[in-house]
């Protein structure tokens, strides 16, 4: 039996279009057959070396991370060629062209070239864990074995695209405090740095002593002085370090309970988090994916670990043969509410229809939280930051008072 090598070739598709890539085959005339099957007229095909000094370097892929606004796109147009007949080959040669990402481009062209070597699409997206979730994975998987692998990809698209919505009513409800917050710390810091030291010099001169808001407000002005490097240097030191292990299960464990029990954002966190478990289980569900499956792989997709515990706990129920919603009263984080609505959706044998639906409730409850947080957070923001630099300038100005009794008296 023949070894296989890697070949790279130009080909030109049925538009005209160059197109080139990399596939393994025994020979060059193999690869031209595969080649021409799939549509393409072959222009050059010749061996990669990869040996000596034409051997490739791969560098780490900085800053090109595939977003799920783009797996939700790849997704849904994935689907809708399959639907309309075309083959996975050929689906796969254009999204791969047709992809702006240069590394998602590239992960598709290394699953194409897979499939066309006999691997299952589950198994080749399996081999790219950084791209491709095992919640995706075994959706496609169980769409193979069923036969239905267009509608999987549908139901993908649209759990991704709820993502998406979902992730941006959150980004959106939490980007006008931020910007008021960091808008405080810049003017603080420049009026401690640049304007409390002007009047400091003209309140020495003068002579007499400062009222207590002043002197505190000269203090830290002359703390800041000496410790913004420090300050600045910790504070980079500790985002590397807090992006380095905010996702550790020590962190988590301890980091997100307190989410849950945050004074407002609190029950914003916890209506987020089951809205993800309820679609992403009823998706699976849906799919035809075994439910201790299920469980286990969206035990990890709902963001937060108090609900991970919780489903761990339904998973050993389930595998001891007791029903699905007998753990969850004991567990906080569900509402009365969710456990009724499963109780019954397991009863009835819609157990996925009642999850999804459940998820859609919790949407809804995410954009009216969302809003009326920022109905309400805008105009505080907008208090704190006029309080705070109004302070400020009134602590500047108390002495201003003083000033006509202290020139008389020099």
């Amino acid at each position: 039996m023949s070894a296989t090598a890697t070949f790279q070739y130009a080909v030109r598709d049925r538009a005209g279009k160059v197109v080139t890539g990399k596939i393994e085959a025994e020979s060059p005339a193999q690869v031209a057959s595969k080649l021409k099957s799939m549509g393409y007229a072959p222009i050059k095909i010749a061996p990669v070396e990869s040996g000596g000094l034409k051997k490739e370097i791969s560098l780490p892929r900085i800053g090109s991370k595939v977003k799920l606004k783009e797996l939700a796109v790849f997704s849904r147009q994935f689907s809708t060629m399959i639907n309309s007949g075309l083959s996975m080959l050929r689906s796969l040669s254009i999204l791969e062209e047709q992809q702006p990402n240069k590394v998602f481009a590239e992960v598709i062209g290394e699953i194409r070239g897979e499939v066309e070597s006999g691997s299952a699409l589950s198994t080749s997206m399996a081999k790219h864990p950084d791209v491709f979730d095992p919640l995706m994975i075994n959706m496609i998987k169980a769409g193979e074995v069923g036969g239905f692998l267009d509608g999987v990809l549908n139901q993908i698209a649209d759990n991704y695209e709820k993502e998406v919505r979902l992730r941006g009513k959150v980004k959106s409800a939490m980007t006008y405090p931020v910007a008021v917050l960091i808008m405080a710390i810049l003017l603080s810091t420049g009026m401690l740095l640049f304007v409390v030291p002007t009047f400091a010099g003209l309140f020495a001169s003068l002579g007499g002593s400062l009222p207590a808001p002043t002197q505190l407000l000269v203090n830290l002005s002359a703390f800041l002085k000496v410790a913004i490097v420090p300050l600045i240097i910790l504070s980079i030191v500790f985002f590397f370090v807090w992006t380095r292990v905010k996702h550790t299960d020590r962190v988590r464990d301890f980091v997100d309970p307190l989410k849950l029990k945050a004074p407002v954002f609190g029950p914003l966190f916890q209506k987020i988090a089951l809205a993800r478990f309820c679609r992403n289980l009823g998706t699976m569900l849906s799919s035809g994916v075994p439910i201790l499956q299920s469980l286990d792989i969206v035990a990890d997709t709902s963001g937060n670990k108090v609900i991970t515990h919780a489903v761990r706990d339904i998973e050993e129920s389930v595998r001891s043969g007791e029903s699905l919603t007998q753990p969850l009263s004991q567990h906080a984080v569900f509402p009365a509410m969710v456990v009724q609505m499963l109780s019954v959706g397991e009863d009835t044998g819609a157990l996925d229809a009642m999850l999804k639906k459940i998820a859609d409730f919790y949407d809804q409850e995410v954009e009216a939280t969302t809003e009326q947080m920022t109905a309400l957070i805008e105009p505080l923001m907008i208090a704190v930051l006029g309080g705070l630099v109004g302070s400020m300038i009134i602590a500047l100005y108390l002495p201003i008072f003083k000033i006509f009794d202290l020139i008389g008296q020099n």
